[in-house]
């Protein structure tokens, strides 16, 4: 899961975008990066790192012109190498920069044929580059020397047309503006704004609207499933829709956890749905567990905090805070390597034992998907003082690995795969485990815009949008995505990885 920000303004835009990172910073912690254009020139800096420790004052005065895009990563598949973080450039046509929210489905044949019909090479392991040299190549078969729109949507409805997956994505033309445009199942968020100053209309484009909150801009929409929106340099609007065939169908797990609750995506107030998954799964609890006595509801922060107040509303108990979150330290979901994850637990919550001591506790999270964390907090629990600790997760049992952009481990390392309620209860130790059903899930998120009738629910139904995914596929990216394949890539990459931050610290000097 990546976040992406691009402005078109009418001033220096190197702090809106850094601060529309900053905000965007749940979404990956891995890598950071902005590309600005002046005096037609690419500008760029990119690390890995956090937002604050990738840009420095020495970054942040390179970084000028009226127009740039933003990016931060985390790795899907491909190793955290700063060479793999965005955005990236490629100088022919014109100079394009490409920062890109998602994953492609069928990457490998498309970097097959960037090779055997455009003699293009792609330098790294990301899609990402894949998809902008594709983009590149369409926009490189016209003869003109300026580009219109109509030019450019026709790009971007051959890029639909071979391209597969999930994407939300904001290509950056010198001489030209941004163009942003979203798959045509709409699975990766995309929402613009505008802001006016003296100068005249200046526009935003980003993976969630709380950075657009942040810069001061007003909310316009989401850019719509299969939709292209071409901002120019002088601030003109075109939109149109880019694929023979769009539907609507966002990604239920941005509801579950990666979106703040202070964002809207597709109409829907994320903290709404949160809102409403605790009444739902509130309910399953008042249905299934009556017999269960317990006195205190606590949630594991932060992400269900919401959802565990409305859960305590509707079985009339108490909420209280009993973990204590480190802020400092970053989303263990999105740490790579298994080590690092069980390490950061404990650095990461703290139990307040009074909370615990002696009480039936109800322990309250978005999903459980390895079930490593999971287990170390009922652990916790039990050693703050809990008589019993039950377990309640807003999301239903995580059984399969995501294609379109989130790094879900392989299917052998999620701890529903192939096993039950009462085997996974087993495991992290619980005196008992409830899941909300997806049926609930998809209503309890639904309620906030009725027009959707269909989710991306894959990671627990198995059923894949694009209809385009197989055993095969998901054996291939079962190599790639396991602990142990990831554990010897970052190995053989952190010599070279060294050499490289230390050119790039010497060249940014």
């Amino acid at each position: 899961m990546c976040g992406i920000v691009g402005i078109v303004g009418t001033s220096p835009v190197n702090q809106a975008l850094y601060d529309g990172l900053t905000v965007l910073q749940h979404r990956g912690q891995d890598a950071a990066g902005i590309i600005t254009i002046d005096n037609n020139t690419f500008s760029l800096r990119k690390a890995n790192g956090l937002v604050k420790d990738v840009f420095h004052t020495r970054h942040m005065k390179r970084l000028q012109g009226n127009i740039g895009i933003g990016h931060v990563r985390y790795p899907t598949a491909g190793t955290s190498s700063s060479a793999e973080a965005q955005p990236f450039y490629v100088n022919s046509p014109f100079g394009i920069a490409m920062a890109h929210n998602g994953n492609l489905t069928n990457a490998e044949q498309l970097k097959e044929q960037l090779f055997t019909e455009a003699r293009r090479h792609v330098n790294t392991t990301s899609d990402s580059e894949i998809l902008l040299n594709i983009l590149a190549h369409e926009f490189s078969k016209s003869d003109k020397l300026h580009l219109a729109p109509e030019d450019i949507f026709a790009a971007v409805s051959e890029v639909n047309s071979k391209v597969v997956g999930g994407y939300a994505t904001m290509a950056m033309i010198i001489g030209h503006g941004i163009v942003a445009f979203r798959d045509p199942h709409g699975i990766r968020p995309l929402i613009f704004g505008k802001r006016e100053t003296e100068k005249g209309t200046e526009y935003m484009f980003s993976s969630e609207s709380v950075a657009l909150d942040t810069d001061g801009f007003e909310v316009i929409r989401d850019v719509a499933p299969g939709e292209a929106i071409y901002v120019t340099e002088d601030g003109q609007l075109y939109s149109q829709l880019c694929a023979d065939k769009s539907v609507q169908n966002p990604c239920l797990f941005e509801f579950v956890y990666f979106a703040r609750p202070d964002s809207t995506i597709d109409n829907m107030s994320v903290y709404a749905t949160r809102v409403n998954m605790g009444t739902k799964l509130g309910e399953k609890i008042n249905r299934e567990w009556a017999d269960k006595d317990i006195d205190v509801v606590i949630p594991i922060p932060e992400t269900s905090c919401d959802i565990a107040l409305e859960i305590a509303s509707v079985l009339d108990l108490p909420y209280r805070q009993g973990f204590v979150k480190n802020r400092y330290i970053g989303r263990t979901f999105i740490m790579p390597g298994q080590e690092l994850r069980k390490k950061s637990v404990r650095r990461k919550l703290n139990a307040i034992d009074r909370e615990f001591k002696g009480k039936n506790v109800l322990l309250v999270d978005d999903s459980i998907v390895r079930g490593t964390t999971s287990a170390q907090i009922v652990e916790m629990a039990r050693e703050a003082g809990a008589k019993n600790v039950y377990f309640a997760s807003a999301a239903p049992e995580v059984r399969f690995p995501n294609v379109y952009g989130i790094d879900m481990p392989s299917a052998a390392e999620l701890i529903a795969h192939g096993r039950e309620v009462e085997d996974i209860n087993a495991s992290i130790g619980a005196d008992g485990l409830i899941y909300q059903s997806l049926d609930d899930l998809v209503a309890a998120v639904a309620q906030e815009n009725p027009e959707i009738s269909r989710f991306e629910t894959s990671v627990f139904d198995g059923n894949y949008v694009t209809g385009d995914i197989n055993q095969d596929y998901l054996n291939r990216i079962d190599e790639l995505r396991n602990d142990a394949a990831k554990s010897v890539r970052e190995q053989a990459m952190s010599s070279s990885l060294e050499l490289h931050n230390q050119d790039s610290d010497s060249q940014d000097d």
